[in-house]
């Protein structure tokens, strides 16, 4: 098996404490009084602990500094649509606990064709035939460079970046100097799926990006009722604080009371037999050396500071009509523009030139009836994203001043659309929304992890985060997509099995049966993930 598959079948979810109990829990056990855990944060990962927790027996509190469940799974009207603010897809569908929750919940779901228009530097649309084999090659390459990350891990140097491997490639294979450009251009691709530029996407540690088996399929009426479900149990079980942020950590090498005793922003106190924490990766690399006493350990801190942060942000543009849907001579039948479109690099759009401004673009027009409206879904990413944040900064959403900076940053990729007209109505925005991730202090001002040159250990540091740098048996553990398996590192079900695994755990160190419905998933994974797993990538949908 690959370091993926181990991973999957001997670390995330079969990694049990084997600390003992404290002589506080000890007397606890003894009276017969459920242990008490406290959960930082109502995401995924916290639901899922939640959930599996409390049907175990355990008297678990949650703390979530929103005044809603969700974390990043969060949807917002816009123009009279809901729109999901954070993850669209599921990444994979074999064995995928998220995709059964989708199922189970009558979610629809969509996979895309995996035809796209592509519009170059100069806003020109190439031909679909080019543009389809420009990214047949791009992603044969990235299936090469995953295998080949895989396979040389160890010796690679950590400053080599996939776009180094991708220009080194293609320079030996690709003679035509504008072919060349084209295809280092639609590198490009690979940005929106982490959150940053392909020129920091380590080579390295690029095994670490691969996704389960399967399609990966858009969520069409968006993540609301997975969220519904998942949340259940937490809603109605656990002790639930709203508005209530966690600001520090206390572990107690030695004294009567509970391990681990909690403090929040209004002063409040109180303290707990385990605590998981499952703030997001940026919130631990803001707060690692403030908000835990005594600190971290170092190399703990070295990993939550190794691993980087994402800036993946949305734009969803709505209109009165998909004009670019509409029959045309271009479009006879209404269907030739298909769901994807991507812009490189843009010439006609003025920005920093050490900055790639390429865009990715979603037709939510053709998602499945009645979930399709007339929007469309920009996928912006790294130095572009943190420029079009900072215009929004401050600004009310849906006001003159937010519409007209948006409106300035997207029409000069809509325009370019087959049908759009200036000074037709259908072709003039009814709304804008933004999501401002960066601007987020609970989301830690960014969005996902991801993997960038400079790491060294990176397989390593995820495992240390998993294990809390092994604070777990002073009764902190940590939780989250940044403590996911190999395979789903960065993903909503990443954080559910990251949540999950920490729960089997906390279970297992006070001899708790878990619920048989997490042991029956638990058994359904492993076989469908690690019997059939194919050493290949699959990344289509990843992160995004």
């Amino acid at each position: 098996m690959s370091r993926i598959s181990r991973d999957l079948a001997e670390s995330a979810h079969n990694a049990y404490s084997n600390g003992s109990l404290s002589t506080v829990q000890s007397r606890r056990r003894a009276a017969g009084k459920a242990p008490s855990v406290a959960i930082i944060g109502a995401g995924f990962s916290g639901l899922r602990c939640a959930d599996v927790l409390a049907r175990s027996g355990v008297q678990v509190t949650m703390y979530e500094a929103r005044d809603r469940i969700g974390g990043r799974v969060h949807q917002q009207q816009s123009g009279g649509y809901l729109m999901d603010m954070g993850p669209n897809w599921i990444h994979g569908t074999v064995g995928n606990p998220i995709m059964k929750l989708a199922l189970g919940t009558g979610t629809v779901v969509m996979e895309p064709e995996e035809a796209g228009a592509l519009f170059d530097s100069h806003g020109q649309r190439r031909a679909d035939e080019e543009a389809t084999e420009l990214s047949s090659m791009v992603w044969e390459m990235v299936i090469d460079a995953f295998k080949y990350s895989d396979e040389n891990s160890a010796n690679i140097n950590p400053q080599t970046s996939l776009y180094d491997y991708f220009k080194a490639q293609w320079q030996r294979k690709v003679q035509d100097k504008d072919r060349l450009d084209d295809l280092l251009k639609e590198t490009q691709t690979w940005g929106p799926f982490v959150g940053d530029p392909v020129e920091r996407q380590s080579l390295k540690f690029f095994f670490l990006e691969e996704c389960i088996d399967g399609e990966n399929v858009f969520v069409a009426n968006t993540y609301q009722r997975i969220l519904h479900q998942v949340g259940q149990t937490a809603l109605g079980q656990a002790d639930m604080h709203f508005n209530q942020e966690v600001v520090h950590f206390d572990l107690a090498d030695s004294r009567s009371g509970p391990p681990v005793i909690l403090t929040t922003a209004q002063g409040d106190q109180r303290g707990f037999d385990d605590v998981v924490v499952t703030c997001p990766l940026g919130w631990l690399k803001r707060h690692r050396q403030t908000a835990f006493t005594p600190s971290l350990p170092a190399r703990l801190s070295q990993a939550i500071d190794n691993i980087n942060y994402g800036r993946l942000e949305k734009l969803y543009v709505t209109f009165p009509s998909a004009f670019w849907m509409v029959e045309s001579a271009s479009s006879p039948d209404g269907s030739s523009f298909p769901v994807f479109a991507h812009f490189h690099d843009p010439s006609y759009i003025p920005h920093p030139s050490t900055e790639a401004w390429n865009q990715s673009l979603v037709s939510l027009a053709h998602l499945p009836a009645p979930c399709n409206h007339p929007t469309l879904l920009f996928y912006i990413y790294g130095p572009c994203a943190t420029a079009v944040v900072q215009r929004v900064t401050g600004l009310e959403p849906h006001s003159a001043p937010y519409d007209a900076a948006l409106t300035a940053f997207a029409e000069p990729f809509y325009r370019l659309l087959p049908n759009y007209s200036s000074t037709q109505p259908d072709c003039q925005p009814t709304s804008f929304l933004m999501t401002q991730w960066q601007n987020d202090p609970y989301a830690g001002h960014g969005s996902y992890c991801n993997f960038q040159i400079g790491l060294e250990k990176g397989d390593q540091d995820i495992e240390i985060m998993r294990d809390a740098g092994g604070l777990t048996e002073k009764g902190l553990w940590l939780a989250g997509e940044h403590t996911a398996p190999f395979i789903a590192l960065g993903t909503t079900t990443g954080a559910w099995w990251s949540g999950e695994a920490v729960a089997r755990r906390i279970c297992a160190k006070y001899g708790l049966d878990v619920p048989a419905e997490a042991v029956t998933d638990d058994e359904m994974r492993r076989k469908d993930l690690v019997a059939g797993h194919a050493d290949a990538a699959n990344m289509n949908g990843l992160a995004i």
